[in-house]
């Protein structure tokens, strides 16, 4: 399963009631099936555009009997036709009501589980539609203090579908995807795994400076994570090192504080890998994860990054030799005698400017049950 995949089977299966889907009729489509068929649309046809999408989506914002939800919003993605006329007046008519269904829960809804389904369903609604126009809805959202919105908010902002065809428009693009870098960098420190791949996968469409603060802030966040022994949904960090990966084999001016966090975070993956396994501290998924952040980083990134294939990483993984292990993260990346090929190739050092090291940061002890210590800072330039 993908990591996308997986986290819409997390977040989707968290609105449960949301999901069920009954036999009883929800919108009344005759008059839309009309206008439907129809090549030329009159005033008269608009205004059954407006009443269909005003009525439906009134449906999924006051409805208290969430197993209708589903069924709604699939009636509504079902009548969105490419015909000119009517595509625009339909985008127009959902982009309208979708806002005022937020705002509606804002201030009627005063139940906060009931606002959170109701604003989790729009976004769900926008994003099932694919619709360029629908993009500054999610982007409105991105700052949510509900991490469940957050994740739906940023999956309309950022939908890759949609962004290839704005990305049409260079004129628009630009400025817009700017928008969204600059609504995302505040709410990295509080956001999600599932939010951080979102963010991440969106910084990876473009070569900027904003896109590229915006990947070290989340690589500095899941570095934390590892530190502080909270790091969830460990898949995530293999996307964030292919994409830091990536801008460092297309070469820059930036590529120091790119190599540093590519390497602290690798680093400390191995370092929970092994501390994990001998301590037996890894539960369920978390050493198949662990792993796979391992094998697919040495794959698809190291050979492109040192010139040419390496297999130590594999080799120690599938023997179980932990030793074997140790020792290729210290010829990759440092240790307290000498620089790694890989960290050396890139001018990287450890630490601060103050305490320069040829090793990574070591990983903290795990805390104690029941005890409160600072992390360490995550490693900078």
């Amino acid at each position: 399963m993908s990591v996308q995949r997986a986290f819409l089977a997390i977040l989707v299966g968290g609105l449960v009631l949301t999901l069920v889907t009954d036999s009883r009729a929800q919108v009344d489509s005759r008059r839309i099936e009309e206008v439907i068929k129809k090549d030329v649309l009159t005033q008269a046809d608009m205004e059954i555009i407006d009443a269909f999408v005003s009525d439906a989506v009134g449906r999924l914002v006051r409805t208290t009997d969430f197993t209708e939800v589903a069924k709604t919003r699939a009636a509504i993605v079902s009548r969105q036709i490419s015909q000119a006329q009517y595509a625009q007046r339909f985008s127009d008519a959902v982009h309208r009501e979708i806002g005022k269904g937020f705002g509606y829960a804002t201030d009627e809804i005063l139940d906060p589980a009931r606002r959170f389904k109701v604003f989790t369903n729009l976004l769900i609604l926008a994003g099932e539609l694919n619709d360029p126009q629908l993009v500054d809805l999610g982007l409105g959202l991105i700052g949510h203090e509900n991490s469940t919105v957050r994740y739906w908010a940023l999956r309309v902002a950022t939908n890759p579908g949609v962004w290839d065809k704005i990305s049409q428009d260079q004129s628009t693009a630009g400025p817009l995807a700017r928008k969204i870098i600059d609504a995302s960098r505040p709410v990295v420190p509080t956001s999600s795994p599932e939010v951080l791949h979102l963010m991440a996968q969106f910084a990876g469409r473009y070569d900027t400076t904003p896109t590229q603060d915006l990947l070290l802030d989340i690589a500095d966040v899941r570095i934390q994570s590892y530190a502080d022994w909270t790091v969830r949904y460990e898949l995530v960090d293999t996307g964030i090192l292919k994409l830091l990966s990536a801008r460092l084999a297309a070469g820059g001016t930036a590529g120091q504080p790119l190599a540093l966090r590519f390497c602290q975070l690798y680093s400390y993956a191995i370092q929970r890998y092994i501390r994990g396994l001998r301590d037996n501290r890894l539960r369920g998924l978390s050493t198949t994860h662990l792993a796979s952040v391992l094998l697919e980083t040495e794959q698809q990134c190291l050979g492109k990054l040192l010139g040419g294939p390496q297999a130590g990483i594999q080799r120690a993984v599938e023997t179980g030799d932990l030793n074997a292990l140790q020792a290729e993260h210290d010829r990759l990346l440092g240790s307290a005698n000498q620089p790694g090929v890989l960290s050396a190739r890139f001018s990287v050092t450890y630490g601060s400017a103050q305490d320069k090291r040829s090793a990574p940061l070591a990983l903290p002890d795990p805390p104690q049950p029941g005890a409160t210590t600072a992390a360490p800072a995550p490693a900078q330039p």
